[in-house]
């Protein structure tokens, strides 16, 4: 599995966290895996310059194609994602607020949800999703998409006390205080939560959970000799039975289902997303 992390454009820093193209080729003799993807704190971009992967809910038989470019609101639930023979894609992490910035959408109202881009951009998408069908080698497709991305920042407004504070509670893998963020954002409490809920996709108490969580989740995908304990205490949870609290809530399962599920796949779709 050929995983790249892009370095970034000046001008997208503001907006991305990652651009991360992947090419993974499935072993001879198996057509298909089926990989867990649980709540990642990140709003996405995924272009696939192949055959698109498919999407299910756990304790589902079903599972549906997706488009060539898929647009992923807040997650707030596990999927499991199914990869057919290749992958051959690139990821766009967006910063909290950034998507919210671009679409001028209201978060909430893409929550749970993958959805086609196509619908959310311009023609150029469509130019964009054309030419990542002909690509000679994946940093081609990286220069595609952000020459796209680069056109559809230039002319947004300045960053918002309320972005700096959420990059700053993003730093802190959630572990600052909800309080301290809202000063940062120099708004009332209640002010903040009404903005993240507009423009992360759920309230801010919820969304430090996530992040909590996805650290520990990138941590057994990253680092799968590491303890449950080791990983409970480097993600920050006070001790390992609040992280097999939230496990139980955004993965659906235990910690030790999850283990046994990556151990059943090659793919690791979660750990190269920075902490």
């Amino acid at each position: 599995m050929e995983v790249k992390t892009h370095i970034l454009h000046p001008a997208l820093q503001e907006y991305v966290l990652n651009i991360l193209t992947v090419d993974v080729t499935l072993t001879e003799g198996i057509s298909e895996v089926v990989t867990p993807f649980p709540p990642s704190p990140f709003q996405s971009l995924m272009f696939y310059f192949n055959d698109p992967v498919s999407m299910g809910r756990p304790g589902s038989a079903n599972f549906e194609k997706q488009p060539l470019i898929l647009l992923t609101g807040p997650q707030l639930s596990r999927v499991n994602v199914k990869v057919h023979k290749r992958l051959r894609s690139l990821r766009v992490d967006f910063l909290p607020g950034a998507m919210h910035r671009i679409l001028n959408v209201p978060m909430h109202e893409l929550a749970d949800g993958g959805f086609d881009a196509l619908d959310f951009f311009d023609a150029e998408m469509k130019t964009v999703n054309e030419r990542l069908q002909h690509l000679g080698t994946m940093e081609e497709g990286k220069n595609i998409v952000e020459e796209f991305l680069l056109k559809k920042v230039i002319n947004l407004g300045k960053m918002l006390p309320f972005d700096a504070a959420m990059r700053a509670l993003l730093n802190t893998n959630g572990a600052m205080s909800i309080e301290k963020t809202a000063s940062l954002s120099c708004l009332s409490l209640k002010q903040f939560e009404r903005k993240c809920k507009d423009r992360i996709g759920m309230n801010p108490k919820f969304y430090a959970r996530i992040l909590k969580f996805s650290k520990a989740y990138r941590l057994r995908e990253d680092f799968p000799g590491l303890s449950w304990l080791q990983i409970a205490h480097e993600a920050g949870y006070f001790d390992q039975m609040h992280m097999i609290r939230d496990f139980k809530v955004f993965s659906g399962v235990n910690p030790s289902v999850i283990e046994q599920e990556l151990l059943a796949t090659p793919l690791r779709m979660q750990k190269d997303m920075r902490y």
